[in-house]
C-alpha cells in the first residue's frame, strides 16, 4: 500500500496521536507516497464528467491536501483556481509540487487560471459567491456527521447561482466482506483513540453515506444528481462502484 518513500509505521503512529491538523502537517512531505492520496483514475473520471458541465470561470478545491484536485480544476476553469486546506504543511507541499513540475509557469504561459493556495478552515470559508465549481476528494471522513450541514451551507454560500459542488462517493463495502471489517475496525480504533486522547484525530470511513449526504445537501438548498464513474468498475449487481455527486445551487 505504501511506496518505499512513504512514511514509516512510527511516523504514522506519531501522526495518528497528534491532532488532525498537526498530523497532516507531519504527513505532508510523504503524503503523495501513501494510498491516502486520491488515485489519478478517480480524478480523471471525475474530470470527464465535469468537462461536460463546463467550462467554468472559477473553481475551489476544498481540503485540497497536496493539490491532486487542483490539477482537475486547472483543466476545467478559465480564470481562477483556489486551493483551501487548514494544514500549512499540506499547502506547502502542494505549492512545491506545482513549482517542481512547472505547472504554474505553464498555466501562465497558456493564459490558464491563476492558482491561489489559501490556509483556511472549510467550515468557515472566507468567500462569498465567488465560484462556479467546488470539488473535494477524499476529505469528508475528517468531519463528524453533525458538522456536515454547516459545512455544506458554507459551500452553498461560496458558489454563484447555478454553481456546482462535486465529489466522488464510493459504494459501501459489502457486509461481512474483508473490506467491511477492515473499515469497521479502523473506525472503532479511531473512536477509542478519540475517547482516550486529546486533541482528537478525526478520520472515519463509514460515516459518509450517500442517502444521508443527499438529504443534507438538499436541506441547505442544493439540487442533487449523481453520475456513474464507469472507469472505476461495477459491483456484482451492476451498480457503479463509484459515483460523482453533483450538487447544484439554484439560479
Amino acid at each position: 500500500m505504501f511506496t518505499p518513500q512513504g512514511p514509516t509505521f512510527r511516523e504514522l503512529a506519531v501522526q495518528a496521536l497528534s491532532s488532525t491538523e498537526r498530523g497532516y502537517d507531519l504527513l505532508a512531505p510523504k503524503f503523495d507516497e501513501t494510498p491516502f492520496r486520491t488515485p489519478d483514475r478517480v480524478l480523471d473520471e471525475a474530470a470527464a464528467v465535469l468537462t461536460r458541465l463546463g467550462p467554468f470561470d472559477a473553481g475551489i478545491d476544498l481540503c485540497c491536501g497536496t493539490g491532486a484536485g487542483v490539477d482537475v480544476l486547472r483543466q476545467l476553469c478559465r480564470e481562477r483556481v483556489v486551493a483551501v486546506d487548514f494544514s500549512a504543511g499540506m499547502l506547502a507541499a502542494g505549492r512545491r509540487a506545482a513549482e517542481a513540475t512547472g505547472a504554474a509557469e505553464a498555466a501562465e504561459a497558456a493564459s490558464g487560471p491563476v492558482v491561489d493556495w489559501v490556509r483556511a478552515d472549510v467550515r468557515r470559508l472566507p468567500f462569498g459567491r465567488a465560484f462556479d465549481l467546488a470539488v473535494s476528494f477524499g476529505a469528508f471522513g475528517h468531519f463528524l456527521p453533525k458538522e456536515r450541514p454547516a459545512l455544506f451551507a458554507q459551500v452553498h454560500d461560496a458558489l454563484r447561482p447555478g454553481g456546482r459542488f462535486a465529489f466522488p462517493v464510493v459504494a459501501p463495502a459489502r457486509v461481512c466482506s474483508p473490506l467491511y471489517w477492515a473499515l469497521w475496525g479502523f473506525d472503532a480504533v479511531m473512536q477509542a483513540r478519540n475517547v482516550l486522547l486529546r486533541p482528537p484525530f478525526t478520520m472515519y470511513y463509514r460515516t459518509f453515506q450517500l442517502t444521508s449526504v443527499r438529504a443534507e445537501l438538499e436541506q441547505v438548498g442544493f439540487t442533487v444528481e449523481t453520475a456513474a464513474l464507469p472507469g472505476l468498475g461495477f459491483l456484482e449487481d451492476g451498480s457503479p462502484r463509484c459515483r460523482l455527486v453533483v450538487a447544484r445551487r439554484a439560479d
